[in-house]
């Protein structure tokens, strides 16, 4: 009976320690795949920090998502997010098509810089259009399985709340609040998507979704110094939802 139990033990030790390990190895699979393929798509600099993912229930949590500016503009931040809630379908993890039951961007913030002609918005849509709008290239980095094939994944519901955009940069900065954007069934149509046609469809809705929200504070408020005009900002959204088009090949539905 003592033999039993200390076999039992063990092979309890044993299990958690797998699992602990398991989880480990989830959240450095999930990091690097960001930091590695993230800037492929944006041309722009992406780093996450750290994820953690357990491989029982599928929870996670991502922190400190950042992606820099482009060349040319004066603050080195876009966007960034202090946590990314995550829910995993646990069994898929196992298999080549991975499916996220949810993703919850909470409080994420923005920073939105405008010339006469162009918005560090519009390069990175257009870092975008380059890098997966119809290229032959594949981005380094991007996940795979074993026998070389793309992951495919399956977003079931996407959400980004309490979003804030700094039109401008320094003490004439102006912050506006961004309406909730909420995305359904990415990739379910298509029995899943790769994982830079996710992270396009997910960045561009955000991105049109700041100028959008820029647009119609700057329309309230005229203009602000360190930015351009109503109607600059009106027309980036406008070029903004074009860019849209040319990336997906048509009309996206709202």
């Amino acid at each position: 009976m003592k033999k039993l139990l200390i076999i039992l033990g063990s092979l309890l030790a044993l299990v958690v320690i797998g699992l602990v390990v398991a989880s480990f190895f989830l959240g450095s699979i999930v990091t690097k795949g960001v930091n590695d393929f993230a800037p492929g798509i944006t041309g722009t600099k992406v780093t996450l920090d750290s994820a953690a993912i357990s491989p029982l229930s599928g929870a996670g949590t991502l922190k400190g998502l950042f992606v820099g500016n482009p060349p040319g503009w004066k603050s080195d931040k876009a966007f960034s997010f202090g946590k990314v809630h995550v829910s995993i379908e646990p069994r898929s993890l196992l298999g080549d098509h991975i499916i996220i039951n949810e993703v919850l961007i909470e409080a994420p913030e923005f920073v939105y810089e405008t010339k006469v002609f162009s918005s560090n918005i519009k390069d990175i849509l257009n870092n975008i259009e380059k890098n997966l709008g119809g290229g032959t290239e594949k981005p380094a980095g991007e996940p795979t399985t074993k026998e070389g094939k793309p992951l495919k994944f399956e977003v079931k519901s996407f959400r980004l709340e309490k979003a804030r955009a700094t039109l401008g940069v320094g003490p004439s900065a102006i912050t506006v609040p961004m309406p909730p954007l909420v995305l359904t069934d990415l990739g379910t149509k298509e029995g899943g998507i790769t994982a830079n046609q996710l992270a396009t469809k997910v960045v561009a809705n955000i991105l049109t979704n700041i100028t959008k929200a820029v647009a119609d504070s700057a329309l309230n408020i005229g203009s602000a110094s360190g930015a351009a005009g109503a109607d600059a900002v009106s027309g980036a959204a406008k070029k903004a939802g074009a860019g849209l088009k040319k990336i997906f090949g048509g009309d996206k539905d709202e």
